[in-house]
């Protein structure tokens, strides 16, 4: 459990300084500091968000910031142009304006007499890729970054695209941001003038779907921001930490192997959260952990912390898959250098015997099967990146299995410490121009339930680029490779190992537009197992943060997850609703709330049957002023397109005060 620990210095805060930018946008920041910094001069810590520093990370940062602060550091919460209590306009994700601006906020920090010079930013999700991608533009000052949750890839590695296959995140994602931007600032911060900027902000929103869906390749749009493209170009010493139960957890790995800059990496059994309160457990002293990287890196003290390992991970044991894990048990190992001189290649072949079934080998077989699968196969995999501490993760996988082409293992003998990324190798021809290949590593367990390790995806139209798609010619042997997700996870002796192959996974991937059928003629699975162990002890300090958010519970949290069929018509829907409840701040009287519904339904033998429907809903004011958001987005598709439809409608006092419709039809490109 996270401890609540005292500051050694003396903080103050200041709720709404407002950064005036070269261009004369505003920006509003949160900052806590030392009482006595303007005399004695402190580094500062940068957090840069479009997620409303008043009523949205409030919770995070209270936990966080005046820790900091009280540990010697300047922490500035900004709310990125057109978001929160800032001037301008937002228009999407990671712009080179969002950039520039970040670049600006620090030199304004830089400049003033509480700020000896030098800069560290931080963050997690959207502020762990912005704080990446700062740093490759290498701003006077900023000397070292603490990135959480984010990706090096904008295109293959995020919530849009992965192995060319359109996640349903991507619409999810887009949903969700149409429904946080709508909110308006906070007229006690902003004056007179807060509902003629809410009005502008609404004016201008962008539904991000339409421009995420007219990229549905790897081109000029997704490599801006993609630090992959040059990771020379990061100069900051850089501290990657992320989550086994989270959707981006390769990063670290990528950071670690291929920046020249210092770095170091951390990987535990989290989700899409902080370290120091994340589940399942154990959560870290990340507090005390990021300390030390300040420390050595901002105020040059010797902490002997560049001398840690590079790559510190959470080895999972094997456990029965559930929907949610309070806790995950493991050890920590770690590696000195990425790649490890004490993690091998295996490799198992992929064979199929008449009369003794479809196997994973340790010599060469013959192989010839098809790949078929129904399109409601993937109802077990659980969410891209979870963060409601709901039931959103993986469940067992012998329903999936059932749907899938499964090649397993004799029982293990030994333990196997899979320790990377495991790669799949086929030579397959389909009977179709378009299809896609999907990959999961399960842990058969003695019982016969079946966990995922692991899972990768292609569209195979991606097979040699995702910047040049190539159709398939049908009968056409090819040759392709699917990397499947980092991941670090003992499988014991007594237990087998599954490859399970399919051609959909609904609802985590968008079908093809076709039902087709992948014929293997010869495969094999490469797993990075860590046979040479260092044997240093891996230790952190235990979890603490700083006292925390004071509000009032108005309405409680829940979470559901169901898989119905219709008994009439066939339909599979995957029903999944989250309140994220309702609190009031007790310092300044914000009510702050939210709740998603969303409903996924596809016909088992009709791709061109997949829907989507996303309701959001926001919900706040103060004593007698209420205002309420509703975003509803649905998404569908034939051959040639997809059919894009969203409507939002904001509520001031009970009365419509903004409403819009985004209509629109987008070419399928090979996806």
């Amino acid at each position: 459990m996270t401890q609540t620990e005292s500051s050694p210095l003396e903080i103050t805060e200041q709720p709404h300084v407002l950064i005036t930018l070269p261009d004369g946008c505003r920006l509003s920041a949160r900052i806590w500091m030392p009482i006595d910094a303007a005399l004695n001069p402190v580094p500062a810590i940068l957090e840069y968000l479009p997620y409303r520093k008043r009523d949205g990370t409030v919770h995070r940062d209270e936990l966080s910031h005046p820790w900091f602060a009280g540990h010697g550091y300047a922490c500035i919460r900004v709310d990125i142009r057109g978001s929160g209590d800032s001037e301008g306009l937002l228009t999407d994700e990671y712009t080179p304006q969002e950039l520039q601006d970040a670049c600006d906020v620090i030199a304004w920090a830089r400049a003033q007499p509480w700020c000896d010079g030098s800069v560290g930013m931080m963050g997690i999700s959207w502020g762990g890729f912005n704080s990446l991608q700062v740093a490759a533009l290498q701003p006077p000052g900023l000397n070292a970054i603490i990135t959480l949750c984010s990706t090096v890839d904008r295109y293959a590695d995020d919530i849009h695209y992965k192995g060319g296959c359109l996640l349903n995140e991507n619409l999810g994602w887009a949903a969700n941001m149409l429904s946080y931007a709508s909110p308006p600032p906070d007229p006690l911060l902003i004056g007179d003038g807060w509902r003629a900027l809410w009005r502008e902000r609404l004016e201008h929103q962008p539904f991000l779907a339409s421009v995420w869906l007219r990229h549905q390749h790897r081109d000029a749009y997704w490599q801006h921001g993609s630090v992959c493209e040059d990771y020379g170009a990061i100069k900051a010493a850089v501290l990657s930490i992320g989550g086994w139960h989270d959707g981006y957890r390769n990063t670290i790995s990528h950071l670690v192997e291929n920046i020249t800059a210092p770095v170091k990496g951390i990987v535990g059994p989290w989700i899409h959260k902080y370290p120091h309160y994340a589940e399942p457990q154990p959560a870290i002293g990340f507090l005390q952990e990021a300390l030390r990287w300040w420390n050595h890196w901002l105020k040059e003290k010797d902490n002997d912390i560049e001398n840690e390992p590079d790559y510190r991970v959470w080895l999972m044991d094997s456990v029965h898959p559930a929907r949610w894990l309070p806790e995950r048990p493991g050890r920590w190992i770690a590696e000195n250098t990425l790649p490890s001189p004490g993690i091998d290649p295996i490799t198992l072949h992929l064979s199929s015997h008449p009369g003794a079934g479809r196997t994973l080998s340790r010599q060469p077989a013959p192989l010839q099967c098809d790949v078929a699968t129904t399109q409601d196969c993937g109802s077990n995999t659980g969410e891209y990146f979870p963060f409601t501490f709901g039931p959103e993760l993986p469940d067992s996988q012998n329903n999936d299995d059932a749907k899938s082409v499964c090649f397993d293992s004799d029982l293990l003998d030994q333990p196997l410490d899979i320790v990377g990324a495991p790669v799949l190798s086929i030579s397959a021809s389909a009977d179709k121009t378009t299809g896609s290949l999907i990959v999961r590593l399960c842990d058969i367990r003695p019982d016969g339930t079946s966990a995922l390790i692991t899972m990768g995806l292609l569209n195979l139209t991606h097979r040699n680029s995702s910047e040049h798609p190539q159709k398939l010619t049908p009968g056409e042997r090819f040759t392709t490779n699917i990397m499947l997700d980092h991941i670090a996870y003992r499988v014991p002796p007594g237990h087998q190992l599954r490859i399970a192959l399919s051609t959909t996974y609904w609802p985590f991937v968008w079908p093809s537009p076709a039902r087709s059928t992948i014929t293997l003629q010869s495969g094999s699975v490469q797993l990075p197992v860590r046979t040479r162990a260092n044997d240093r002890q891996i230790s952190f300090e235990p979890a603490v943060a700083a006292s925390g958010w004071q509000c009032e519970a108005v309405r409680a949290t829940s979470s559901t997850r169901q898989t119905l069929i219709d008994e009439n018509t066939g339909i599979v829907t995957t029903a999944i609703d989250n309140d994220f409840g309702e609190n009031r701040d007790l310092a300044h009287g914000l009510l702050s709330g939210s709740f998603a519904r969303e409903r996924w339904s596809i016909h088992p033998d009709d791709p061109l049957s997949a829907k989507a429907e996303i309701h959001w809903q926001q919900t706040g004011g103060r004593d007698d002023w209420h205002w309420k958001t509703d975003a509803l987005v649905t998404m569908h598709s034939d051959e040639q397109a997809f059919y894009l439809q969203a409507e939002l409608n904001v509520f001031d006092n009970g009365e419509l005060f903004f409403h819009r419709t985004f209509t629109d039809v987008i070419a399928r490109d090979w996806i």
